[in-house]
């Protein structure tokens, strides 16, 4: 399968996300995600992990949108959904 420029461009900013996101850059990985997200608005795992970088700048309602997001596009990911239950039922101030 053949990617078009804008698609490679939407998945290097989705691994300098995830990659932010795994060195504990909260700020880097929401900056990146978010413009993953722009060029892939259909991938379910950019909202994930979109979601992920929200939690950990402590953007619990954008974390909350982003995993309803992944979870509309695909409900069978199961990260995506566990993600959201757990944020669902923690405390507002928990992360």
């Amino acid at each position: 399968m053949l990617l078009g420029c804008s698609t490679l461009e939407g998945y290097r900013h989705f691994q300098a996300g995830t990659g932010a996101l795994d060195r504990g850059d909260a700020n880097a990985a929401v900056a990146e995600l978010e413009r993953a997200a722009a060029i892939l608005p259909e991938r379910t795992e950019v909202f994930n992990h979109l979601g992920l970088a929200y939690a950990a700048a402590g953007r619990r309602t954008d974390a909350l949108l982003a995993f309803e997001r992944a979870v509309a596009l695909d409900c069978d990911n199961r990260a995506a959904a566990a993600n959201l239950r757990a944020l669902q039922t923690a405390a507002p101030g928990a992360r």
